[in-house]
């Protein structure tokens, strides 16, 4: 498209076919026409998605928003398979080369993986957070910000543990499961790893099971499956579970404790759980819980009001009855007090009274 980010593919050809290998967060799609001798040489092109990038197959009069690269089928009438993306973080780049400073795909190459990570304990990269080195694709190739959620969920490690203090524990058990046995087949090691998983071997089963349903999962155009993979997950955006921000600027939801390396000045942050259904009413006021002893010193209260009340009440009537005979004594004459002082403006007086909160808190009544 004209607004796609990514080189423009100079393969061309009436007739090709398509066919694509993954490797971790990687795509290597080839082109190669179906008449090898008549066609051009084969062109391979490398994808990797960002956040948002995905291949669809849509009628080709219907193209997609973002739709950045566009194979035509032959058919009447042509469909296209399309690369979509709507952030554009995604790319893509002529040849067949994957990037050097990746591992081993998680998925496709599990022992190879497993071994690169535990054999590299050393290096800096594990002085971090676990939640951290998991995004590391040197060594976790093909794990994201859901991925990472999930795994660590699932097996309850504090998201901001050490990495390193993680994975060595993995490798004692390890040592000692072959000191131990070192006569198990290979079927009743498969049996105990899915009985009891480590963090490496979800690293490798649980992008399995988003594979392996991701008809019913990961297509974004039908609601139903999306709710699919909604439910599907356990932790990653999940109401009730926390939230914090790791070094990079990536959200980690997790449940418990954040762990001892997580980022000073930050207060997790709660998912609001989903409020059930109700009907909209006014809320009644609450009334008050009365104990068996406060009633009775209620009531004891109104039968013997207290002495200076008493007194208030009395003075009050006798005020009223003195008025009285005064009014009747002055008959209809109006007598106007004169001002104990001259009159204020009253913006004077607000402006007093305003400074003499300001300098001793609030102001008396008048």
């Amino acid at each position: 498209s004209a607004v796609g980010r990514g080189p423009e593919v100079p393969f061309r050809s009436e007739a090709y076919g398509i066919s694509a290998i993954a490797r971790g967060k990687e795509l290597r799609l080839t082109l190669s026409a179906l008449d090898p001798a008549a066609g051009p040489p084969a062109q391979d092109l490398v994808f990797r998605f960002g956040m948002s990038g995905s291949f669809r197959l849509c009628p080709a009069a219907e193209l997609p928003r973002h739709a950045h690269l566009r194979f035509l089928t032959r058919e009447s009438p042509p469909r296209a398979l399309c690369f979509v993306d709507p952030r554009r973080f995604g790319s893509w780049r002529l040849g067949d080369a994957w990037q050097p400073e990746r591992g081993p795909c998680v998925v496709s190459e599990y022992q190879a993986f497993r071994e690169n990570v535990l054999k590299n304990l050393e290096d800096r990269a594990f002085d971090k957070p676990i939640c951290e080195v998991l995004l590391n694709q040197k060594y976790f190739n093909g794990i994201g910000n859901y991925l990472r959620a999930e795994i660590l969920y699932r097996l309850k490690i504090p998201p901001f543990e050490k990495a390193r203090t993680v994975l060595e524990a993995l490798k004692e058990q390890e040592q000692e499961r072959r000191k131990k046995d070192p006569s198990l087949t290979l079927s009743k090691k498969v049996k105990l790893r899915k009985e009891n998983p480590d963090l490496l071997e979800l690293c490798h089963t649980v992008p399995m099971e988003v594979i392996t349903a991701e008809k019913q999962l990961l297509d974004p155009e039908h609601p139903d499956n999306y709710s699919a993979f909604k439910s599907w997950l356990q932790c990653y955006l999940v109401p009730g579970m926390s939230s914090l921000r790791d070094r990079s600027g990536r959200t980690i939801w997790f449940q418990g404790e954040a762990g001892p390396m997580a980022p000073k000045g930050q207060r997790p942050r709660k998912t609001p759980r989903k409020k059930s259904p109700e009907l909209k009413a006014e809320p009644e006021a609450p009334s008050p819980e009365v104990t068996p002893r406060a009633s009775k010193q209620r009531r004891r209260a109104a039968a013997n009001p207290p002495r200076l009340e008493q007194k208030e009440v009395k003075e009050e009537q006798e005020g009223q009855a003195d008025r009285a005979r005064k009014g009747r004594a002055r008959g209809r004459r109006t007598v106007t007090a004169a001002p104990a002082s001259p009159e204020e403006p009253q913006s004077v007086r607000r402006s007093c009274r305003t400074s003499a909160g300001r300098g001793r808190g609030a102001a008396p009544a008048v």
